[in-house]
Formats: structure tokens, sequence, C-alpha cells
């Protein structure tokens, strides 16, 4: 996936109202950037950050700049979760995810399931089988046991713990499910979950993986000019 713009370099200042952040650029001037992730942002929302952000040449758009990347520990860190989604559509086209290779119909945002849910991507095969895939953004990272461990959720998220049950219901009904955790930065060996967090959402996937839910966090390469699925990494189940 590449950024739609080359990015501009600046320090981070703050955000606010969720949506906001503003950053100062390297030649001085302060802008107000979009930033496009709802989530609490652990680690991420340190005043002085050297942060990276697009530009819209959307004449219509009320925000031109979209915060795009924060280093962190000398590692480029992605904060916009509308970016997973590109950067998993692009493995699939390739066919580079090994574990999801078959499929030769891809589908993006279909409806599916008891509550109103859209799933990620839908894949089909030549003889009809479906495969459900939920993309979940990934980018708090700890240090533990001497390991890099990505961590997901970082904040209580009702809409993951709903998204859990609706894939489970399609494992119930002979469908094959998957998540995968996109790990926007490449500095870490293992993912586990957020139980102090979150720990309804822990729990939960825990019982999605004896349900037969397939989890596969996926760390990223990231350079100033796009972002690509990197490599799978563990997964930490104890709780």
């Amino acid at each position: 996936m590449h950024f739609p713009s080359t990015l501009l370099s600046g320090r981070f200042i703050r955000r606010y109202k969720r949506f906001f952040a503003d950053i100062e650029l390297d030649n001085g001037r302060t802008v107000t950037a979009h930033c496009p992730n709802t989530g609490s942002m652990q680690g991420v929302l340190t005043s002085g950050n050297k942060v990276w952000i697009s530009q819209s040449s959307d004449p219509k758009r009320k925000l031109p700049y979209t915060w795009e990347l924060v280093e962190i520990d000398k590692t480029y860190v992605g904060v916009n979760t509308q970016n997973p989604n590109k950067i998993v559509s692009k493995a699939l086209l390739a066919g580079s995810i090994s574990s999801l290779a078959t499929y030769s119909t891809i589908q993006a945002e279909v409806k599916y399931g008891n509550e109103n849910s859209r799933i990620d991507f839908l894949l089909t095969d030549i003889h009809h089988n479906r495969c459900y895939v939920e993309v979940k953004n990934v980018h708090y990272v700890k240090e533990e046991n001497k390991r890099r461990v990505a961590i997901f959720p970082d904040s209580a998220t009702t809409r993951g713990v709903k998204h859990l049950h609706e894939l489970m219901t399609m494992v119930d009904q002979g469908h094959r499910a998957v998540i995968l955790y996109c790990i926007q930065r490449n500095d870490c060996e293992a993912m586990r979950f957020g139980m102090e967090f979150d720990p309804l959402y822990t729990k939960t996937a825990v019982n999605a993986l004896k349900h037969g839910v397939e989890m596969i966090p996926y760390s990223c390469n990231i350079t100033l000019s796009g972002i690509n699925l990197y490599k799978p990494l563990d997964l930490i189940t104890e709780i």
C-alpha cells in the first residue's frame, strides 16, 4: 500500500476531540491534521514525537492533512486505522498470505451474520467454500519477558466482541473464519490479547479460538513510501 502523497514530517503537539491532531511541521508552521484513529492510541500520544502526515488535494476536505505515521523507539508506527484493510487487500490480491492464498474470489465489505455486521473480506474458492476475514489494527507494543509483544485491544471494544461472536457463528455454519491482526510496525516478535484493557474481549477471543476461529498476527514493513505486510507472528493465548 502506497501513501496517497509524499509525506510531510513534523512533531506531534496534541490530539483532541478524537479526530484532530495539531502538528508542528519541520518548517515551523503548525497545522491541524485529521486523526483517523478513534482508539486510545496507547504509547503514541507523546508531545514532541516525530510524525508524518499526508496531504490531500481534494478541495472539499475540511482538513487536507492526515496523520499517517509516528516514530517510536526508532521505529515507524502506523496510526491510520483506515490503512490495514488496504494493506491486507493488497496482500490478498498478491497471494502473499500463504494461509489464505487458495481463494479465487475476494469481496470487501459484505453483509453477514445476525447483528447487521459487515465482514472486511469474504473469500471464496473454486469449490464455493467461504472464508470470512476480519482485519484488526494493532500498534501498541510492550517489552515483556525480553520480547517485544504487540497487544490488542488497547482499550475496551464492544464492536470487537460482537465480531468474535459473529465469526463463531460462521464456524458453526461450516465456514472458515479468520481474524488478521495487522500490526502496523515491525519491531515485535509476538502478540497477546490485552486482558488489562478489555477482559471481556480477551476471554471471548480465547473462547473463539477454541471454537475454531483462526487468529493470525502479522507485522508490517513501513517506509515513508508505504506499508506492506511483513511476516506472521506468534500468538500468546495464556491469560
